[in-house]
């Protein structure tokens, strides 16, 4: 069939179109990168505003890394986004797996939980008041444990569990399995797409903690990235001693939007990197357990 004169009008408008907000999208990313590489000197001659440099630096990098408090706060974040992670992950697996046995009892009473917790929200006063009465303020694992599993994922992994045969349960009861031999070799292998969306969503949240941490975090040396990251990009300082390093900056070694940049571009490109590696899991993950027939 031939093309309309319209339809080509449209389809060219719709690519330019469509094209002008990949570019408005794409462009503070670009801006930020190119920044974050960019000569002290180069900088300072364009007044930062910067699209091609022609001269690249690692300075802002090389000062990040040398920097304890900024070192200290990117390995706080790696533990949450990992074991914070592998732990939401089994938590959520295991809760979803018990549940969609139908010969669990109290089953009913603990699905009305979870979705109450869904449909309810405590609030800021309640997990405060029992993350200190189990006495985990100014503790990484205040970071973790209150936010462990969600209601909604568990919702969304029983479903898929719901749609295992159950004649596999029972062939790996009959070739000797417990339960948990049961989850271990047969639910959790077949379960890898859907680990691999919920497994992307948990890093993201781990990696982004932030309000978190403000209420129960009251050490610099056990912050996280993106608080650090918050402190440079509001109060220009890395660490308590940001008297000290303001003076270096202030010193024309290396100007300080730079190492903004460069420390933007260091909490971002871990999450870039990962999502790659799950992607022919994650649009197959993400759908599993939605609909059933």
């Amino acid at each position: 069939m031939r093309e309309s004169i319209e339809s080509k009008v449209f389809n060219i408008a719709n690519t330019i179109i469509l094209i002008g907000i990949g570019i408005i999208t794409l462009f503070p990313l670009y801006y930020v990168f190119v920044v974050s590489f960019t000569d002290a000197k180069e900088y300072a001659d364009k007044n930062g505003f910067i699209l091609f440099p022609t001269e690249f630096s690692t300075a802002a990098y090389q000062y990040l890394f040398t920097t304890s408090s900024f070192i200290k706060a990117t390995g706080v974040s790696v533990f949450l986004a990992t074991v914070g992670t592998a732990l939401s992950l089994f938590v959520t697996a295991a809760i979803s797996f018990g549940l969609s046995r139908k010969r669990l009892r109290g089953r009913s009473f603990i699905m009305i939980g979870i979705v109450l917790t869904i449909l309810f929200n405590p609030g800021i006063i309640p997990p405060y008041l029992v993350v200190r009465e189990f006495g985990l303020i100014n503790s990484v694992w205040a970071l973790i444990i209150p936010v462990l599993t969600s209601g909604w994922y568990v919702l969304l992994m029983k479903s898929f569990f719901d749609s295992i045969p159950v004649e596999l349960e029972e062939a790996s009861m009959i070739d000797g399995n417990s339960d948990l031999g049961t989850f271990f070799r047969i639910v959790l292998p077949l379960s890898i797409p859907s680990l691999a969306a919920f497994g992307l969503f948990y890093a993201v949240a781990y990696w982004n903690t932030f309000f978190s941490a403000v209420l129960y975090i009251q050490d610099y040396a056990k912050m996280p990235l993106q608080i650090v990251l918050r402190n440079m990009l509001v109060d220009s300082s890395m660490s308590t001693s940001g008297a000290a390093a303001m003076e270096m900056m202030s010193e024309g070694h290396i100007p300080t939007e730079t190492i903004k940049m460069a420390a933007v571009v260091i909490s971002t490109v871990p999450i870039l990197c990962v999502y790659p590696f799950l992607q022919k899991h994650f649009a197959k993950g993400v759908m599993l357990g939605s609909v059933k027939g």
